[in-house]
C-alpha cells in the first residue's frame, strides 16, 4: 500500500507537467493515456443518458426538494405551500428516471465485461436503476395530503401517519444514498470506457459545485421541514407536535425565520 501511494505521489508531477505543457491534447486523451479511443455508439449514448440522469437531473431535483421548500422572496409564514419546489423536483426526477431507463435499455445485451471495474459498475448500475424506480413508486404511494386547504382535513401528510413518516424516512435516505453511489458508478463507467480526460474534469468540477452548494445552503439553515413549509409553525397542526423527519431538517417560529433571513 505504501509503495502504491509512493508511486502515485511520484506520478503527480509528471501528470501535472504534461497537462500544463499541452493542456488541450491532454484533456482530449483517454484516461489511460492511450493514443486512440473507440467506443460503440450504443455504449456512448448509454453513458450520456446515465450521466444526464444521475449526474445532472436527479441531484438538482434533490437539491430543489431539500433547500427550496420556501422560495427566496416568499413571505413565510404568511405565504404558505409554495409548490414551485414540488413541480421542479417532480419534473427533474421523472426526467432523470426516464433518461436512466432509456440508458439502461441501450446497455441491455452489451454485457458487463470481465474485469472487476466493469462488473462492479454493472452491479451498481442495476442497483441505481432499482432505486430510481422505487423512488417513483414510493412517491406515487406516499398517501393523501389533507390539511385545512385540502378537500378533507385528515390525510397521511397532515396527520403525519406512520405510513407518511415511513415514506419520508425511506424516500430521503434512499434518494441521497443513491446519488452518492451514482458518483462512484459514473467514475467506474469513465474508467471502463476509458473516457476522455476532459469528461472527468468537467464532472469533478460539477460535483464540487453541487457539494459546495449543498454545504452552503445547509449551513444557511435552508433545509426547512416540509410540514412547516406547507402549513406553517402553528402547533395546532398535528405534524408540528411530532419530531421532524430527516437529518439536518430545521424548524422555525415566524420570529426566528425573520431574524435569520430578514424580511422578504
Amino acid at each position: 500500500m505504501c509503495l502504491i501511494a509512493l508511486m502515485g505521489a511520484l506520478a503527480v508531477p509528471a501528470v501535472a507537467h504534461a497537462a500544463l505543457a499541452q493542456p488541450w491534447n491532454w484533456l482530449l486523451a483517454p484516461l489511460s493515456g492511450a493514443g486512440e479511443h473507440h467506443i460503440a455508439g450504443r455504449t456512448a449514448w448509454h453513458a450520456r443518458l446515465m450521466v444526464l440522469g444521475w449526474g445532472l437531473l436527479l441531484p438538482l431535483g434533490a437539491l430543489a426538494a431539500r433547500f427550496f421548500k420556501i422560495m427566496p422572496g416568499q413571505d413565510w409564514p404568511r405565504q404558505l405551500d409554495n409548490t414551485a419546489w414540488w413541480h421542479v423536483h417532480r419534473g427533474l426526477q421523472y426526467a432523470g428516471v426516464l433518461a436512466m431507463t432509456v440508458g439502461l435499455g441501450l446497455a441491455w445485451g452489451l454485457g458487463s465485461g470481465r474485469d472487476t471495474p466493469a462488473r462492479v459498475h454493472a452491479w451498481l448500475g442495476w442497483g441505481l436503476c432499482i432505486a430510481g424506480w422505487a423512488q417513483v413508486a414510493g412517491g406515487l404511494l406516499r398517501g393523501g395530503k389533507g390539511g385545512p386547504t385540502d378537500v378533507q382535513l385528515h390525510g397521511d401528510h397532515y396527520d403525519m401517519t406512520r405510513w407518511r413518516v415511513g415514506f419520508e424516512r425511506l424516500h430521503k435516505s434512499l434518494g441521497w444514498l443513491a446519488i452518492v453511489l451514482a458518483v462512484a458508478t459514473i467514475v467506474l463507467g469513465l474508467i471502463v470506457a476509458d473516457a476522455a480526460r476532459w469528461m472527468a474534469v468537467v464532472l469533478a468540477a460539477w460535483w464540487l459545485a453541487l457539494g459546495t452548494a449543498f454545504v452552503s445552503l445547509q449551513r444557511q439553515g435552508r433545509c426547512i421541514d416540509t410540514y412547516q413549509a406547507i402549513w406553517g409553525p402553528d402547533t395546532t397542526h398535528p405534524g408540528n407536535r411530532q419530531a421532524s423527519v430527516g437529518w439536518g431538517v430545521r424548524r422555525y417560529s415566524a420570529s426566528a425565520w425573520r431574524a435569520r433571513f430578514g424580511p422578504n
